[in-house]
């Protein structure tokens, strides 16, 4: 199957986490957390509609300062996701700045900031227009399942124990759609937007009789169905900073159950382990045993400590025959 996201490690397995997950045939991107984005294009950045921060330590979050940068003056709204306090992290970062001529844009950006908390929403916006002020007090809202759940894909989150509130993203794909081009060319059928129609018309469920528009007329979904086969979506798994425990890992295993990609920091090696859990990190045995008994197809381990710098295989090595059981 052609996957529809393409996630990538903005840094590499050792710097600041950011992980861009690109959608394809999609006018969008989302980010899972904030650290040095400089690398990524500003074409790209862009394409952001959503970001989700796990905690505001500053490797996970001063990359907002340059997103901001590359935001302004153009017409965006961009929704981010993140512990409680986020909404109090951002306004100060806004707030650190003189906006005394955004009256002259002719866009508008704004940031809608929402907070997750254990039992409910916050969330505030803030527009530039107005000085990214917030347009009104923190809505209180309650807490679904997912944080965001769209025709195609749902987002959702656990809160993990880092010493500090630190949040762990699955991003799911509703179901896979694929076309299938030599049904296609059989039934005569012309390559066009109206592929994406018929998707979408799958997704949400629409009666058979519902008429989906191409260049030779309407036709019925139920003759249309034939051309598409449906399988399960892509999952992906986003954790970082977290300290081993029971309660983590009970989460961490409902969170990353059968993941495709299970992205998870590897920050120290198991011979470390009593300093892992002194700083509230995983290490890559730890890592390895939490992919494996999640039922995983393929583990990433990232996010591994400076101090082994010049001998970061060990920690691949370390998470990988962990993760296989060896």
């Amino acid at each position: 199957m052609k996957p529809i996201f393409h996630p990538h490690l903005v840094n590499k397995v050792s710097g600041d986490p950011a992980l861009y997950i690109d959608f394809l045939f999609d006018r969008r991107a989302i980010l899972f957390d904030l650290g040095n984005i400089s690398t990524i294009s500003p074409k790209n950045l862009l394409r952001l509609t959503d970001i989700f921060i796990s905690h505001t330590h500053m490797d996970h979050f001063y990359g907002f300062d340059y997103l901001l940068r590359i935001l302004l003056g153009r017409e965006k709204y961009i929704r981010v996701f993140g512990p409680p306090g986020i909404i109090k992290n951002i306004s100060g970062k806004l707030q650190g700045y003189t906006w005394n001529l955004v009256g002259n844009y002719k866009t508008e950006l704004s940031f809608e900031v929402t907070e997750v908390h254990a039992d409910h929403l916050v969330r505030s916006i803030f527009p530039c227009k107005e000085g990214f002020r917030a347009s009104r007090p923190p809505e209180s809202l309650p807490k679904e399942e997912f944080l965001l759940d769209t025709l195609s894909f749902q987002i959702k989150s656990v809160c993990l124990d880092h010493g500090t509130p630190c949040l762990a993203f699955c991003l799911k794909e509703k179901k896979h759609i694929n076309i299938n081009k030599v049904k296609l060319e059989k039934m005569g059928l012309p390559v066009g937007p109206w592929l994406k129609d018929l998707k979408e018309a799958v997704r949400a469920e629409k009666t058979e009789d519902t008429c989906i528009i191409i260049p030779s007329g309407p036709m019925p979904l139920s003759q249309l169905k034939s051309i598409l086969t449906v399988s399960n979506g892509q999952k992906i798994v986003y954790v970082v900073d977290s300290v081993y425990n029971a309660g983590n890992r009970e989460k961490i295993l409902a969170l990353a159950q059968g993941a495709d990609y299970f992205f998870c920091e590897a920050a120290f090696l198991e011979k470390d382990c009593q300093l892992a859990a002194q700083r509230y990190h995983l290490t890559a045995y730890q890592a390895g045993m939490l992919a494996r008994d999640a039922g995983a197809k393929k583990l990433i381990a990232f996010h591994f400590s400076p101090r082994y710098h010049g001998f970061y295989h060990l920690i691949v090595e370390e998470a990988l025959k962990s993760f296989k059981g060896s």
